[in-house]
């Protein structure tokens, strides 16, 4: 099936049912980003450490996979030239309102985060990709796409999630070990599993090993430079055991 057109319209759904991730940020939170109280997230609850980004003013970023009117228009608001680039257009449209209602000057556009084509090679100098891979099968095509509509010296900032988190299924209490990796809603989950995700219109995910997530990066010609981890705050029986989250800081090299 085409899980970019079925994820586009999960997402939509998302929206209509005012999912928290597609919530734009208040006039009060813009208030206080301007004032220098800010924070922008790529995982759920922690924010990005604001050593990891360059001056602001005048940067030219990419929101990748990045609409619903949060983290975009606080680094508008804070100078940066932000251009919001989702698969879902009611996304993109929460974007569309903030930078309306404050002037913002954010640019949206609608496709899928493998094929950045409408962009032309160093673009951009950041790079801002909340948790979002997991909705794509072929992960390497977005790493190299970042990676060319990058500047050198360009920064990709994004979310990632523990493969596990994906493997483990909850029984009576206790999780059991029920997936093989790669997971993926499509070839994992039994029949009857995935067509009532499909009714639901639930985004369908997989689940990327590590050496996918980071070591394609790496492959795509990146350099590490930082990473954390995160979890729900406790809002989720996993947290007891580990981190579901990772976000990592990569760099394209000045001379590639």
């Amino acid at each position: 099936m085409n899980t970019t057109k079925h994820n586009q319209t999960a997402w939509d759904n998302y929206v209509d049912k005012k999912d928290r991730w597609t919530l734009p940020i208040s006039e009060q939170e813009l208030k206080e980003a301007k004032n220098g109280k800010w924070g922008v997230v790529l995982t759920p609850t922690k924010a990005v450490p604001k050593e990891w980004f360059p001056a602001l003013k005048g940067l030219k970023v990419l929101g990748l996979a990045s609409g619903g009117g949060q983290q975009g228009p606080i680094l508008a608001a804070l100078g940066a030239e932000v251009t919001i680039f989702d698969n879902s257009e009611k996304q993109l449209q929460q974007d569309q309102k903030v930078s309306e209602q404050f002037d913002l000057h954010i640019r949206t556009i609608q496709g899928d985060m493998r094929d950045l084509s409408v962009f032309t090679d160093a673009s951009f100098d950041l790079i801002f990709n909340p948790c979002s891979i997991l909705f794509v099968d072929n992960l390497q095509a977005v790493w190299e796409e970042c990676f060319r509509v990058l500047k050198p010296n360009g920064i990709l900032m994004t979310g990632l999630m523990n493969p596990l988190t994906f493997q483990l299924k909850e029984k009576e209490g206790t999780f059991q070990l029920a997936y093989k990796q790669p997971f993926s809603d499509l070839q994992s989950l039994p029949k009857a599993e995935l067509e009532e995700l499909i009714q639901n219109k639930e985004a369908l995910v997989f689940g990327h090993s590590w050496s996918d997530q980071i070591g394609g990066q790496l492959r795509a010609g990146f350099m590490l430079t930082a990473m954390f981890e995160d979890d729900w705050k406790g809002n989720e029986k996993m947290d007891a055991f580990f981190p579901s989250f990772m976000a990592t800081r990569a760099i394209k090299p000045p001379t590639s």
